[in-house]
């Protein structure tokens, strides 16, 4: 075992799940890892922090009932990676009985998700191309007997991260076509992937003209990473995920991030402890100096199918 960071195989032995699992959990952005030449390496301070978001290792490290009493308790969470989302599931744990089971897979998969009753909470960031409105659009087409609530979470800006100092210059889309510059893309689905593609149809530019265009990764932060180590010159993404690595950052745009619940019978009373914490002081507190974002109307619920009610 390496002194500082840890391996796959030894990540597998520690939660006692396979090899597979956890290049997985990383491919899907819910474990943090790099590569030294072409050995992947996880940091001590990640596994810590998957410990803590985790409920398979909640499920792995109490006994039977305590698992079953956390089972009674979790929120399945699905849909973009975010840091306020990320600090959002380790205070609900710190704070509450309840319990965050995330998975970041994207936006449009994450809505899909919630649609098939495959999970309870949804955070999104889909821009419609043709109205300019970030989630409602899609979400009004997609539910319409389920009982859902579109919550606001915060507005963050998204821009282009590149390199401290911005040694290649780069300020615009067309930037990106020049022979000298290397992309970095984020995952078919992501929502900062249907912004990006959006921008450059308004720009008629063709993503073949763009070198690295093709290569993806499943989270803000893995982008930033590739720009940090130099294995790429820019990605686009958010300002915090720029600022946690030292790089700068260009802005572009500023969207929209929201959280749509899909209430149940079985789940309605976590969901609403979860609305109730959302909207307290505390955890307002808790994310107003994380970078690159705006909390104007934390909590507002902007949508609401007829048949829901009132949270």
């Amino acid at each position: 075992m390496n002194d500082t960071t840890f391996t796959p195989d030894e990540i597998a032995k520690m939660f006692k799940i396979s090899k597979h699992t956890v290049y997985e959990l990383i491919k899907r952005g819910e474990l943090h890892a790099f590569k030294v030449g072409n050995k992947m390496r996880i940091n001590p301070d990640e596994v810590e922090r998957y410990k803590n978001n985790s409920q398979a290792y909640q499920n792995n490290t109490t006994n039977s009932v305590t698992s079953q009493q956390a089972a009674n308790t979790t929120i399945r969470l699905t849909g973009s990676h975010d840091f306020l989302v990320e600090q959002l599931t380790k205070y609900v744990s710190q704070h509450t009985n309840l319990q965050i089971q995330p998975t970041y897979i994207g936006s449009l998969e994450g809505m899909m998700m919630i649609y098939r009753g495959a999970a309870d909470v949804a955070a999104v960031h889909l821009l419609d191309p043709t109205s300019k409105e970030y989630n409602l659009p899609f979400i009004k087409q997609l539910f319409v007997l389920e009982r859902i609530s579109v919550i606001s979470l915060a507005s963050r800006e998204q821009g282009f991260i590149v390199a401290k100092g911005n040694p290649k210059s780069i300020t615009h889309f067309g930037d990106l076509t020049r022979k000298d510059v290397v992309f970095i893309n984020r995952q078919k689905g992501s929502g900062t992937r249907f912004l990006l593609d959006a921008f450059l149809a308004q720009q008629e530019i063709q993503p073949k003209n763009i070198k690295g265009y093709e290569n993806e990764e499943w989270n803000h932060l893995a982008t930033a990473s590739q720009i940090s180590r130099g294995s790429a010159d820019v990605g686009f993404g958010i300002r915090s995920a720029a600022e946690q690595l030292g790089l700068a950052f260009i802005p572009v745009t500023e969207e929209q991030f929201d959280l749509v619940f899909r209430w149940t019978d079985e789940n309605e009373k976590e969901l609403k402890s979860l609305y109730a914490l959302i909207c307290s002081e505390e955890f307002k507190g808790s994310i107003a100096k994380i970078p690159g974002y705006k909390l104007n109307g934390l909590g507002d619920i902007k949508y609401q199918t007829q048949n829901q009610g009132s949270v």
